[in-house]
């Protein structure tokens, strides 16, 4: 049940046509994993506790430096030299604290995955590299959790669902990580954000994008992105959805 102070705090939620208490009731009820507190596990992270979320986990190993503060909206210049999930934890607790928060400090890799994962319901992906995104997707795929998954680089961004071991209306299942990317692309192929850069508000267009993916795959509101890529140009603003 939401207390009192609930009830205030999400008004606008339990006013809202399709989500109204019974979907606020999710919304406490769900334990999403985040893994990364950077550029796009900032927003995620924001928005999923302002929503409601019960339980969030924060994967990151890193900590923060300057560089980070141009897009990592969660830290700021007194979290510098902190651990981001740390940070990240600090940051939720001040904006809701009627949400859980547990502090991964560790990376992400095949020995921990699947102990990491277990006891989630949800996880959004905001890595910024490909082996660790493909480590995810094979690691929520065994758990049968469904994957938000976003990527940016410099005025682009991508967000997209993947859930294997759901079924679409036809009773195929739903696309794999594996059919979007076929094939590991060579290191060298995609360039880091430190190497070509990134606009700091795209990170909050892909990371809105991905809270809202989230938020619809917990209450049940919508259609998620399943087999469909959202493609954002952000120079020309315009959005194209690919299927797959």
């Amino acid at each position: 049940m939401l207390t009192p102070e609930e009830a205030r705090r999400y008004a606008r939620h339990l006013v809202l046509k399709g989500m109204g208490g019974a979907g606020q009731q999710k919304l406490k009820a769900a334990r999403v994993l985040v893994i990364g507190a950077g550029g796009l596990g900032s927003p995620v992270l924001a928005y999923l506790a302002a929503a409601g979320v019960g339980m969030l986990g924060v994967v990151d190993d890193d900590r923060v430096t300057l560089s980070n503060l141009q897009r990592q909206i969660v830290h700021s210049g007194d979290s510098l030299g902190a651990l981001k999930a740390a940070s990240a934890g600090t940051f939720v607790a001040a904006l809701n604290p009627h949400v859980d928060f547990v502090a991964h400090s560790m990376r992400l890799d095949t020995a921990n995955a699947n102990g990491v994962l277990a006891g989630y319901d949800l996880v959004l992906d905001g890595s910024d590299n490909f082996d660790t995104r493909a480590l995810v997707a094979e690691a929520a795929e065994r758990a049968r959790l469904p994957l938000v998954s976003g990527a940016v680089s410099m005025f682009d961004g991508q967000v997209t669902v993947f859930a294997p071991h759901l079924r679409r209306p036809g009773g195929e299942n739903c696309p794999r990580f594996a059919d979007l990317h076929p094939e590991r692309p060579d290191p060298a192929d995609l360039p880091s954000c430190e190497a070509v850069g990134v606009i700091g508000a795209l990170t909050g267009v892909i990371g809105t994008l991905m809270a809202m993916e989230a938020i619809k795959l917990i209450t049940g509101i919508g259609e998620p992105l399943l087999g469909r890529l959202l493609l954002y140009d952000g120079k020309a603003a315009r959005f194209t959805e690919i299927t797959y």
